[in-house]
């Protein structure tokens, strides 16, 4: 029988949640076992994902100190201002850094960033911490969660063992289902187009979320490419429908549906990236540990997209987790102990419940049609863009930077 890899924790799952939570815990001194299935190099060519993360600014803050501040100023796009309206209408509401923070302590509302640019850096400094060993492509074939250990064998016969296992499988977890934790689930019967445009004018770090009858849409603030053209990532809401249809637009017909949401507000703009759809759900596990097992990222929780918290929250979850068991290690705690679970389960289910609240309920409310609740929706947003200490709460929220937050997510290695 081969001899078992040992490390403190094991994290199932090696994907930007799971990479993050590994590097975090990398800065505390405390060693990892991380398996993917998926071949990370498959998720690095070009063409696998073409989707864009905006990172907010506590997780961005989080990720400079863990040694990825090259890929925020190299790569990514800074955020300056944030404008919501209902369609094309005149009424909008503004999120302005430099007038909510100061033009000397300005931080970016958030950053956009590519997600495969994200995940090269996160590889990159995996391969480089001595802390963290990556098992991929690999796959789990039996977890065995003891009194003493956690015990994993790998479908080619190598064993792991750990204190403590995580989850950070996905939505579709099963490390999750296995340990018989159930979730809240739900479909919305509309999905996601994502794609990204080339457009004439400059978006000036600007942000676009516009309401329509069939929901959303998102035109986000890229870097510009490398021959000077700017660049948008957009996230379409549409029907379910009406998804397969909108996304086998040929590139001229998406480009012209997408100005006619715009209003020609960026000018000419021209498809370079190819229409994906991504069907929307909401789910929410009924607890977030197990024996010797805790849940991050999108085992745990999975949101609508309307304001672009899904993966912060997973990032968020990620710093929580690196501080509670940070703590239980200075203290000679074994890291499986129940109470250090319990401690990030309360520490972070508020934050990802109230979170889920909120964009479901947008997306439902923005959703309603109607000329009454249209003329409602405007009054809301006139009155936020109008009561000064609203907007500062919602921003705060939208950068992650309220609440209780964990060094990390100040900046901090602890």
């Amino acid at each position: 029988m081969p001899e078992a890899s040992e490390a403190d924790v094991l994290i199932i799952g090696g994907g930007l949640v799971g990479q993050t939570l590994a590097l975090a815990l990398a800065a505390h001194d405390i060693s990892t076992l991380v398996v993917e299935r998926a071949d990370p190099e498959a998720h690095l060519a070009e063409g696998f994902d073409g989707r864009a993360s905006a990172i907010a600014s506590a997780s961005a803050r989080m990720l400079r100190a863990l040694g990825l501040g090259d890929l925020l100023d190299g790569e990514g796009c800074p955020i300056a201002r944030i404008e919501v309206a209902e369609g094309l209408h005149p009424e909008i509401l503004r999120f302005d850094a430099v007038a909510e923070q100061g033009e000397a302590a300005a931080e970016p509302l958030g950053i956009m960033v590519e997600n495969r640019a994200l995940r090269r850096a996160l590889l990159e400094r995996v391969r480089q911490t001595p802390l963290v060993r990556l098992v991929a492509p690999a796959a789990i074939g039996t977890l065995v969660r003891g009194p003493a250990a956690v015990e994993a064998r790998l479908a080619d016969g190598r064993q792991l063992r750990a204190a403590l296992a995580v989850a950070a499988d996905g939505r579709q977890s099963r490390t999750r289902e296995e340990a018989g934790i159930r979730i809240a689930r739900w479909s919305y019967p509309a999905a996601a187009v994502v794609s990204m445009l080339a457009h004439a004018r400059p978006h000036g770090q600007v942000a676009l979320e516009l309401f329509y009858p069939s929901g959303p849409f998102a035109l986000l603030p890229m870097r510009d490419l490398p021959d000077g053209r700017h660049r948008s990532a957009l996230v379409w809401t549409v029907s379910r429908r009406d998804a397969a249809g909108v996304s086998r637009l040929g590139p001229r017909a998406f480009a012209a549906e997408v100005d006619k949401r715009l209003g020609g507000r960026l000018g000419a703009l021209e498809t370079i990236a190819p229409p994906v759809s991504w069907p929307l759900g909401f789910h929410h596990a009924e607890r977030y540990r197990a024996e010797r097992l805790v849940l991050v990222g999108d085992a745990a929780h999975g949101i609508h997209p309307i304001a672009g918290q899904g993966l912060n929250l997973g990032l968020r979850d990620a710093a929580v987790l690196a501080e509670v068991l940070a703590t239980g290690a200075r203290t000679g705690i074994d890291l499986g102990d129940p109470a250090l679970a319990r401690r990030y389960e309360r520490w972070r289910r508020a934050d990802n419940s109230l979170t889920a609240f909120a964009t479901d309920t947008l997306a439902r409310f923005f959703g309603i049609p109607g000329r009454p609740v249209e003329r409602l929706r405007r009054f809301g947003l006139g009155l936020v863009e109008r009561i000064p200490p609203a907007k500062r709460t919602f921003a705060a929220i939208a950068r992650g930077t309220a609440g209780d937050l964990p060094p990390l997510l100040r900046g901090e290695l602890g």
